[in-house]
């Protein structure tokens, strides 16, 4: 099962290039401590995932790359070129010389109908390349014009058309100081369209990112290509193989698949792909990932975080055990912590029965981060030795799930990365409700005092239009709010 990558915009190209990378490098690392069967099937469900066969040998991307703007797709192109490992295809492209002016309504209103039929049409020759398509992996932004109005777009192509296929977007979350004076208007105008139209949001915030970087990573001058490094860092380290829980000898290898692989797949949709000749499976397929994390179509926001994250000089003089490794992680998705440095521990849950530590534990600014699905993605030496039932706490969940239904755990010893040992969390939970509140929020306070709506409107949108948004972005944040305290 394949899976087509979209990379729309400036923001999607750059971050869509060091995705591919960064799968690459992992998946031919020699240091994955592994056995040379379980390293060989690994390569080869990632391969297959994410990449096809030239006739030259060298592996080509399953992607299309659109801006309006030829200057970011050229200099990515040549990148991929250059770096000798993979390339894009020929004819994966589409670009103009005229952008979107970080107007959304341009991007979404004038350049999707008018370069509608182009973008499709090389979407359709790389999904025939596929033997069995798994879904879409859609990269963008929220804060411009082309990523965010022509994403939203193409996004509701790809459902008109492949509606049987499961559609992933994954969003770029703009600064909180700002990037574009619009970029509020934009946001809501995004997510609004795409909760209609695709099945997950996977969103990552430029602050939280920017943080890793600076108290992490030790980067003091940090460029968007760091930000874009541990971006992809996180979702490789979500859509490498793996083995789901209960077979351990399954390797899961589609996170977008909308198929189920055998009686041993816990979660029907999300990445799956089969190896028959070695009769090993590896996990991840998108479909598996959001028929486990995404049980509602209310709920669509996933969020992801990472342990260990830090420079290589760091990581030369630091070891890490599974069970230091899992306390901090649980830690982080209770508290709503993005990193583990800088962790809240006076968080608790609600109904743990432990009593609060210190009086400050019962203020407003330690809020319980209550989870609707959470999974555990474990990579690494000794990874079965892993303890992960503090994650099937009932206290983590909302009520009307059962934490059997709302957890799961893949496992592979396959290590990712440079890593020995490492965990990544993809969260549906309230992590997200803050800063769309706020975001809503600074938008409504434009928007009543009509600041710039005649940039939106001279494209033929309608104040309706961003009334309609508000409203269904405001039940987003009441439903998130009603799953506990």
């Amino acid at each position: 099962m394949s899976i087509v990558t979209v990379q729309l915009g400036q923001c999607g190209n750059q971050i869509g290039f060091e995705v591919f990378d960064a799968l690459f490098r992992d998946s031919h690392c020699s240091q994955g401590l592994c056995s040379k069967r379980d390293n060989e099937a690994y390569q080869a469900s990632c391969r297959e995932r994410f990449f096809r066969e030239e006739e030259n040998g060298v592996p080509v991307a399953r992607a299309v790359l659109v801006d309006m703007e030829p200057k970011v797709i050229n200099q990515t192109l040549s990148k991929a070129a250059q770096s000798g490992r993979w390339n894009y295809g020929q004819h994966t492209s589409f670009c103009q010389k005229q952008g979107s002016g970080n107007n959304w309504a341009y991007g979404y209103s004038v350049h999707g109908p008018k370069h509608e039929e182009s973008i499709m049409n090389l979407i359709q020759t790389e999904v025939e390349k596929c033997d069995s398509l798994s879904g879409f992996f859609i990269i963008m932004s929220m804060a411009g014009g082309t990523g965010s109005g022509l994403g939203a777009f193409v996004t509701q192509k790809l459902q008109d058309q492949y509606s049987s296929s499961l559609k992933m977007n994954q969003i770029i979350w703009p600064y909180g100081t700002g990037e574009v004076i619009v970029q509020n208007y934009n946001s809501i105008l995004t997510l609004s369209h795409l909760y209609r139209s695709s099945d997950a949001l996977l969103i990552h915030e430029n602050d939280a990112v920017h943080k890793i970087c600076a108290k992490r990573m030790n980067i003091k001058q940090i460029s968007f290509r760091d930000l874009n490094r541990v971006l992809a860092h996180q979702l490789g380290s979500v859509f490498q193989p793996t083995y789901s829980e209960d077979s351990s000898f399954h390797y899961r290898r589609n996170p977008l698949d909308s198929e189920t692989v055998g009686q041993a797949c816990l979660m029907p949709r999300i990445f799956v792909w089969s190896l028959s000749a070695t009769n090993l499976s590896f996990y991840p397929q998108t479909g598996d990932l959001m028929e486990h994390l995404v049980p509602h179509p209310e709920f669509k926001m996933l969020g992801v975080r990472n342990i260990p994250q830090m420079s290589a000089a760091s990581l030369a003089y630091s070891t890490f055990t599974w069970a230091g490794l899992l306390k901090h992680l649980r830690q982080m998705l209770i508290s709503s912590a993005k990193m583990e440095e800088g962790i809240n521990w006076q968080v608790r849950p609600p109904l743990s029965g432990l009593p609060p530590i210190g009086k400050a534990s019962a203020h407003k600014e330690h809020h319980f981060n209550t989870s609707l699905a959470n999974l555990v993605v474990l990579r690494g030496r000794e990874v079965h030795s892993a303890d992960v039932e503090g994650f099937k706490d009932p206290a983590l969940y909302t009520s009307w799930l059962e934490p059997v239904d709302a957890f799961s755990v893949w496992k592979t010893q396959r290590a990712f990365d440079k890593y020995e040992k490492s965990a990544a969390l993809v969260s549906n939970s309230q992590l997200l409700v803050k800063p769309l509140d706020m975001i809503v929020g600074k938008a409504w306070n434009m928007f009543s005092s009509k600041a710039f709506i005649h940039q939106y409107t001279k494209f033929g949108m309608e104040e309706e239009d961003f009334l309609d948004s508000f409203a269904l972005l405001e039940q987003v944040v009441a439903s998130y709010g009603s799953l506990g305290p």
